[in-house]
């Protein structure tokens, strides 16, 4: 870290603010030039990010050296993470194929779309038993009914299983069906749930938010990553601009992005970023050869019928199509399904 001082500050100014860094167990390294005196603080920033230096008189600035998502960091793992979610690894080259309906709406539905996807090369099966939705009088989910539904047709077709959580309260309910825990974006910054999860030992899908940038993704991560639980996987899913011929504006830059700033794998949602079937499978095409760890895609088997985003869902026999294709572009990315 490095302390600049104002260029009036006063000798009593300068031997506070040292005084001060001692007293943290911290070593300063003064340099005093013809306008500006800089102090290097030498040791464990964490032992700083509480203290508000910048209220001591005489400080002008404070410039952090390392990055403020310590754990998250690739300083802080110079090695790719990956996250094991049942039988399949996300990350090292290993890809996760993320497929199924938005929203568990019957047992039979869901397993009519997970024989689709799993013949089609999907190894990870989603779908929402608690619906975040922006109307309260649309399907909200069918809770823990459709938990026990996801779990029975995920073992029966020999796939993990990942499904959302919504509120603290909900945690211990959802952990005894799901794999994987996904946080959506709507709660990516609702710590209180964040810190719940990072107790956890399932593995997380943590989603970004619809405004949020790819550093405050990260100290979201960070959250989740400081209560022990290392075990996490980022989405991209798109943002808010001002274009609104899609749902979002897709991100693609975030997954090269993320890889030089994180050790932590990345996938990305093609289906909540464009909101468009015809778009979905150039978006998850692109996300591989970008360097994504896999890709999250929305499919059922009569879309119109569907409970929650129907428009956005691929057919079966579109979602058999880009994997198809993927699978070849993943082998020229040195990528393969696990």
């Amino acid at each position: 870290m490095i302390i600049v001082l104002r260029p009036n500050s006063s000798q009593a100014e300068i031997d506070h603010v040292l005084d001060r860094i001692k007293e943290l167990g911290l070593k300063p390294h003064l340099s005093q030039g013809e306008h500006r005196t800089i102090i290097g603080v030498i040791g464990d920033e964490n032992k700083l990010q509480a203290e508000p230096l910048q209220a001591i008189p005489g400080v002008e600035q404070v410039l952090p050296i390392m990055k403020p998502f310590k754990l998250a960091s690739r300083e802080f793992n110079k090695a790719d993470t990956v996250v094991a979610v049942g039988k399949v690894k996300v990350g090292g080259g290993s890809l996760a194929m993320i497929a199924g309906p938005c929203a568990v709406e019957s047992r039979e539905v869901l397993n009519e779309i997970a024989g689709h996807v799993k013949k089609a090369g999907a190894n990870i099966l989603r779908g929402g038993a608690f619906k975040p939705r922006t109307s309260p009088y649309s399907f909200q989910g069918l809770g823990e009914e459709g938990l026990k539904i996801l779990r029975d047709v995920g073992a029966r077709h020999d796939m993990p299983v990942v499904t959302e959580v919504m509120d603290p309260r909900q945690l211990p309910l959802v952990e005894k069906y799901a794999d994987m825990l996904q946080i959506g974006a709507r709660n990516m910054q609702n710590f209180d749930l964040l810190k719940e999860i990072g107790q956890s030992k399932k593995p997380v899908l943590l989603k970004r938010g619809m405004s949020a940038t790819v550093k405050d993704m990260l100290m979201s991560a960070e959250y989740i990553l400081s209560e022990g639980n290392p075990n996490l996987v980022l989405c991209e899913r798109g943002v808010r601009s001002f274009e609104d011929s899609t749902r979002n504006m897709l991100d693609m830059s975030a997954v090269p992005n993320v890889k030089g700033l994180s050790h932590l794998p990345i996938v990305v949602d093609p289906s909540h970023a464009t909101g468009r079937p015809d778009l979905i499978p150039s978006m998850a095409w692109a996300a591989v050869a970008a360097g994504a760890d896999g890709v999250h895609v929305e499919v059922h088997s009569c879309p119109e019928k569907a409970l929650s985003d129907g428009p956005q869902a691929l057919l079966p026999k579109r979602f058999e199509e880009l994997m198809d294709r993927l699978r070849r572009i993943a082998e020229v990315m040195g990528k393969s399904l696990s």
